[in-house]
C-alpha cells in the first residue's frame, strides 16, 4: 500500500521545513558538492550571501539621523575660522556617514538609472562573469599555468565588458558620481552646525 499524503497540521509542517530549504546554501548531495539551495543551484561564489548584504544595510539604516534633523536649515551656517569646520567636517562625517552612505548609493542608482547604455554595459558584465564562473564549475579554467579564482574571474568578465563601459561613458559616470558626492557631502558636513552633545564631546577631547 502506498504511503497516505500528509493531511492537516502535518502538510503545513511538511511545507514549511522544505520551503526552509530552498534559499539554504548548505550542502545536501552525498559527495558535499552540490547544495540543495536556488542559490547554490545558480552556481553563485561561494562568497556571496545576500544575507550579509541584507544584515550591512539593516545596520545602516539603523544608525540613520532623522532626515529632518539632517536638513533642517535652521542648523546650518558659515564657519567662523577653518579650524571650526575641519572640526564640523570631521565630527559631521562620524555622526551622519549612514546618511551619506545612502547619498551616495542614491546617486550612483540615478545615474545608473538615468543612462540606458550603463545598464546595458552592468547587464554584460554580469552576463560574462556569471558565463564564465559556470565555466569553472564545469573545470578548471586556467591561464599561463594559474588557476582562475573568483577576483580573477571578475576581472576577466571586466575586460570582456570594457568596451561597452566604454561606449556608455562609464568614466564620466565615475567621476560624476564621486564629484557630486563629494560636493553635497563636503557642503552639508561644512555648513551644519554641530549639536551641543557633539560639542561637548570635542571639548572632552584630550588636546
Amino acid at each position: 500500500m502506498p504511503a497516505e499524503a500528509p493531511k492537516g497540521e502535518n502538510c503545513l509542517v511538511d511545507m514549511e521545513s522544505k520551503g526552509g530549504d530552498l534559499f539554504s546554501a548548505e550542502d545536501a548531495h552525498p559527495t558535499g558538492t552540490g547544495g540543495a539551495g536556488i542559490l547554490a543551484k545558480l552556481g553563485l561564489p561561494k562568497g556571496f550571501s545576500p544575507s550579509m548584504a541584507k544584515e550591512w544595510l539593516d545596520r545602516r539604516r539603523l544608525s540613520i539621523r532623522p532626515w529632518a534633523s539632517f536638513v533642517d536649515q535652521r542648523k546650518f551656517s558659515k564657519p567662523r575660522n577653518f579650524g571650526e569646520f575641519c572640526q564640523r567636517v570631521v565630527k559631521n562625517v562620524e555622526v551622519y556617514n549612514s546618511n551619506y552612505t545612502f547619498i551616495f548609493l542614491g546617486l550612483i542608482l540615478y545615474c545608473i538609472i538615468s543612462s540606458p547604455m550603463l545598464l546595458i554595459a552592468l547587464a554584460v558584465f554580469v552576463g560574462a562573469f556569471y558565463a564564465i564562473h559556470l565555466k569553472s564549475l564545469e573545470s578548471k579554467l586556467v591561464i599561463m599555468g594559474k588557476e582562475l579564482t573568483t577576483p580573477h574571474q571578475m576581472g576577466l568578465a571586466g575586460a570582456v565588458s570594457l568596451p561597452v563601459f566604454w561606449l556608455a561613458g562609464a568614466g564620466a559616470a565615475v567621476f560624476w558620481v564621486l564629484g557630486a558626492t563629494l560636493f553635497v557631502i563636503g557642503s552639508h558636513a561644512a555648513f551644519r552646525e554641530l549639536e551641543g552633545s557633539d560639542m561637548e564631546e570635542l571639548l572632552m577631547e584630550p588636546v
